[in-house]
């Protein structure tokens, strides 16, 4: 029996005072069910917006693996100010900008809410977990842009664009896919084109939004010291390989990066305590699983056949394998709760193959994108949003948006949401682009963008953060001598002089 019928069936039960105290205690029981229920989705939210915040530390880890040892404190602190300053920006701006006033029992659209600055006039545990799991979704899009322009950067710079990112770049963008009043919502009661823009999770909002603010930043930041050119100025005919220092520390932070998606998709359906959201959940965990799996064995597999070709050699690249999870990941991220598990391996497979020929094309266009932020999260993010048009099942659609879907995807005979979906990633490119390119202008004009050479050569740790993030001193020559000759003295001799001490 649904909720409906329980409804109706109370009331029918109720509908004279012949049994009021049996109606007395079914309200009680009814009441107490519904505080509990309010308060399993209270800690849901909790838990997977904490877990989406641990993916802070998997942006930490993977980013600092990826880039030269004497910019790993540089990288690390802008990831940790990250959460700093994106708190406080959407606690002051984002979050009203995004979802003040928002109210999707009405069909009205605004571009940007004007209530709830400074979180005032918000109250109860509902309005408040739902501030802290949409932060956690702002931050993450802010610390996408750290990986891509790292090594050369300012810090005053990252900190401005930072927090211009999330108190209203990003919001205005959350606000017209995700609010109940934004222009191209599916939860507004009369959508755009009847479906409106599925991005379940936000392969659009978030990793679209902060790809293309990356790229525009590495275009106008231009890339590192000898990476491209030598020191004339001259093209290089190959690129210069930056090899990160630590493939450990990547690995930890894509693993890390995959475990938060569990809390940033399945976490999406924003509930659990009900059948609905629970089934929706379920196949988010699902979908995100095999995308991730089938993106990283497409994009190493890809990778190492392309080499044997080449060069006639098999080699297999962890940087490929990792990198194409994290397409995968991504590339799902929109369709998640909308899609069949065999759709999301295909999804998963494409995402492989669009990482890598992005990869290939920032390259041969000269953009240094120093952790392929790019084309894990802009072009894969496009992707998902184009990829929610063709594979979503009507019947996944209705589950997930509560409405009854009259078209799927293309594959499924329609052509609406494909639109939809098109004119969002417009959207979202054209917003970032509009507000993005003279924001990193402006920063270049007055000096606050790229550091000094000398500094970017020496590294940032030493130049930015008082000292290397590791300790490379080891023993003096003298004091390895001194001990070599001890132990002669103690044992009869025999004891050599380590010969690779300088």
């Amino acid at each position: 029996m649904d909720d409906d019928s329980v409804v109706t069936a109370y009331e029918a039960l109720c509908a004279d005072n012949t049994n009021a105290d049996l109606c007395t205690v079914l309200k009680q029981i009814n009441d107490n069910a519904a505080s509990m229920g309010a308060g399993v989705d209270t800690f849901y939210l909790l838990f997977a917006g904490t877990i989406v915040f641990l993916m802070q530390a998997g942006f930490a880890m993977l980013c600092a693996g990826s880039i030269r040892q004497k910019n790993v404190k540089n990288i690390i602190l802008k990831n940790l100010l990250d959460a700093c300053g994106g708190a406080i920006g959407f606690w002051a701006f984002g979050y009203a900008f995004a979802y003040g006033g928002a109210d999707s029992s009405t069909p009205d659209t605004d571009f940007i809410g004007t209530k709830n600055f400074f979180m005032n006039g918000m109250m109860g545990s509902g309005e408040w977990i739902f501030w802290f799991f949409q932060w956690a979704f702002a931050a993450a899009a802010a610390t996408i842009v750290a990986g891509t322009v790292a090594e050369r950067c300012k810090m005053s710079a990252y900190l401005c664009y930072s927090f211009f990112l999330t108190a209203f770049v990003y919001p205005v963008v959350a606000r017209s896919i995700w609010s109940g009043n934004g222009f191209l919502t599916a939860f507004n009661p009369d959508p755009f084109q009847g479906t409106g823009m599925i991005d379940f999770a936000g392969s659009g909002v978030v990793h679209m939004t902060g790809g293309a603010t990356a790229l525009i930043a590495a275009i106008i930041l231009g890339p590192r010291t000898g990476r491209f050119y030598d020191a004339d100025g001259n093209a290089l005919e190959e690129p210069a390989d930056f090899a990160g220092h630590s493939s450990a520390l990547s690995v930890l932070g894509t693993f890390i990066l995959w475990v938060g998606w569990y809390g940033f998709n399945p976490g999406s359906s924003l509930m659990i305590a009900n059948a609905g959201s629970a089934d929706v959940a379920a196949l988010c965990a699902v979908t995100t699983t095999m995308a991730a799996a089938s993106g990283g064995i497409s994009s190493m597999a890809t990778d190492t056949i392309l080499g044997l070709l080449t060069t006639g050699e098999t080699e297999y690249d962890v940087t490929c394998a990792m990198n194409g999870v994290l397409a995968g990941l991504v590339a799902i991220t929109a369709g998640c709760s909308v899609v069949d598990p065999w759709a999301a391996v295909v999804i998963g497979i494409i995402a492989g193959w669009v990482y890598l020929a992005f990869s290939k094309f920032l390259l041969m266009m000269k953009i240094d994108d120093a952790v392929d932020a790019v084309p894990v999260h802009f072009a894969n993010g496009m992707w998902g949003c184009i990829a929610v048009g063709l594979f979503a099942r009507p019947e996944c659609v209705s589950g997930a948006y509560s409405i009854t879907a009259k078209e799927g995807g293309l594959f499924y005979g329609g052509t609406n949401i494909l639109v939809c979906q098109i004119c969002g990633v417009l959207w979202i490119i054209g917003w970032v682009a509009v507000t993005m390119t003279p924001f990193f202008t402006a920063l270049k004009f007055l000096g606050m963008f790229r550091v000094d050479a000398l500094e970017e050569e020496v590294g940032l740790d030493i130049s930015h953060h008082k000292g290397s993030a590791y300790d490379m001193t080891g023993p003096t020559k003298e004091d390895v001598e001194e001990l070599a000759a001890r132990k002669s003295t103690q044992h009869g001799g025999g004891v050599e002089k380590p010969e690779d001490i300088a």
